[in-house]
Parts: C-alpha cells; sequence; structure tokens
C-alpha cells in the first residue's frame, strides 16, 4: 500500500510544500506592496497610518522572504538529479532575487523614520520630501531587478522541469513564454515604459496554476532521473 502510493506520487511533500509556499510568497508581497503602495510615498500619511504601513513591510520583507527561500529549497533535490547546474542557477538566482526585494521593503521602510521627521517643528519639508521620493524610487527599482533576476531564475526552473518530466509538457512551455514576457515588463519599466503589470500576466498565472497542480496532483509518477 505504502509503495504504491510513493509510485504514484514521487516527493509528494515537496509538492505539496512548493504549492502552498509558492502561494503565500504571492499573497504575501501582492498584500504587502498593495498596503504601502495605497499611501504613494504621502509622508502625513503614513505617519498617521505607521502600523499599517509596517504590517505592508514585514508582509514583502519577512513573510515573503521566509516562503520564497523555502520555496526554492525543498525544490533542490527534487530537480537536482536531473540538472545539476541549472538547478543551482535557479536556486542562486531565487536567492538574489529575494535579497533584493528585502533590500526595496528596506527602502520603503526608512518612509517611516521620514515621516517622523516631517511631522517635527521646523523640519526641512523639501528635503524630506525629495528623500522620499529617492527611497520610492530605490524600492521600485530593487522590485523591478528583483522580478527580472526572478524571471531569468524562473527559465532555468522551467528548463528543468522540462527535462524532468516532473509535470505535463505544457507547464514547462507555458512557463517559458510566460517568463519571457515577464521579463521583457520588468526591463521595460526600468526604463520608463509602464508596461509590466501587462506583461505579468502569462507567467503570473503559470505559477499559480503550477502551484495548485502541485498541491493538488503533485509531480509526475514516470519522471525518472
Amino acid at each position: 500500500m505504502n509503495r504504491a502510493i510513493a509510485t504514484k506520487s514521487p516527493h509528494r511533500a515537496a509538492a505539496h510544500a512548493y504549492g502552498v509556499f509558492f502561494l503565500l510568497a504571492f499573497l504575501s508581497y501582492g498584500f504587502g506592496s498593495g498596503i504601502t503602495s495605497g499611501f504613494g510615498g504621502d509622508l502625513v500619511g503614513i505617519s498617521g497610518n505607521a502600523t499599517m504601513f509596517t504590517i505592508g513591510i514585514l508582509l514583502m520583507a519577512v513573510v515573503h522572504t521566509f516562503v520564497n527561500i523555502g520555496l526554492a529549497t525543498v525544490m533542490l533535490p527534487v530537480l537536482k538529479p536531473f540538472n545539476q547546474t541549472a538547478t543551482y542557477g535557479y536556486f542562486a538566482a531565487a536567492i538574489t532575487a529575494t535579497i533584493v526585494a528585502i533590500m526595496g521593503a528596506i527602502f520603503l521602510a526608512l518612509l517611516v523614520s521620514l515621516s517622523d521627521a516631517y511631522a517635527t517643528p521646523g523640519a526641512d519639508i523639501a528635503q524630506l520630501e525629495t528623500l522620499a521620493m529617492l527611497l520610492q524610487k530605490g524600492g521600485f527599482y530593487a522590485y523591478q531587478i528583483s522580478m527580472t533576476i526572478w524571471g531569468l531564475g524562473g527559465l532555468l526552473f522551467v528548463y528543468v522541469l522540462r527535462k524532468s518530466n516532473l509535470v505535463p509538457r505544457f507547464f514547462p512551455i507555458w512557463g517559458a513564454f510566460g517568463y519571457l514576457v515577464f521579463i521583457t515588463g520588468t526591463t521595460a519599466e526600468m526604463f520608463g515604459y509602464p508596461i509590466g503589470v501587462m506583461l505579468s500576466g502569462p507567467g503570473g498565472l503559470f505559477e499559480i496554476a503550477l502551484s495548485l497542480w502541485l498541491i493538488f496532483r503533485g509531480f509526475t509518477p514516470s519522471a525518472k532521473s
């Protein structure tokens, strides 16, 4: 009985963990960035809602970091037998992208300190607003760079998925297309073309669909290293 289950669901725990971790990463960063972007760099608004703003930062810098590193880690032993070089490349890209995303969250966290200074009598308002703008820009560029690195790592990820036959063939094809479009969008954003959100759809839907597949179906039993 146990042997049959193992045959049907190789690395089932890793499949579940990856799916759950990715969905948590998607939700934590999405809600966190939604909270922080809602203030739009308004130092007065941040000062009056510092707790809510800080919760957004914690979701982006702590929760997202834990689950993002976790999902890449659980996939290491699964993917490594199929292509060790590409697997470690994917892992390195995931860690690097996460670190850069943390830096972006730190830039935004500094807005809380600026908002306190903003309310101080005699503060140089123009200078503080300039610093706030620069921190926002730093957070923006850190995010775009982070996502570009994530997309490059994603291409390595789907390459190994294709070689491994761990999931149906359409997933790696969909993922490769989605990540290429996604990288185009994040790169364009850094050059002033606001099309990143529009081009994130195929890659984002791929990651959500793959996560749900792994949670409910796991990896393909016939995959061999």
